[in-house]
């Protein structure tokens, strides 16, 4: 599904309202201005509020399902419709994609 392509300007929460910082990998490449988030990136959780018993919070962000037709340096970006799954000591459920750029559309 076509969307716009996550960078690290980008707005991610994991589903417990914790931010979510990716750490890009992409050097040659800036989309509006800052460098993309790549399928393969790191994505860590801080902030998350479940803290209640077991699980625990979430820590990071395994991406699953980036761009399908658009490659950044061999590897496929993460679009506004990409999902994945937060991790802590136990899955907790899919990152929350709620701002990206709007000017560079993958599909």
């Amino acid at each position: 599904m076509p969307g716009g392509i996550v960078t690290v300007a980008s707005t991610i929460m994991c589903p417990h309202g914790g931010t979510v910082t990716d750490i890009p990998t992409s050097t040659r490449v800036l989309v509006a201005g800052t460098p993309p988030i790549l399928l393969t990136d790191q994505g860590l959780v801080a902030g998350c509020p479940f803290n209640t018993g077991s699980p625990s919070p979430c820590i990071k962000v395994q991406w699953m399902v980036g761009a399908t037709r658009v490659l950044i340096e061999g590897r496929p970006p993460l679009v506004q419709s990409s999902t994945g799954l937060c991790i802590g000591p136990a899955p907790q459920g899919p990152p929350v994609i709620v701002a990206v750029q709007p000017r560079v559309i993958a599909q």
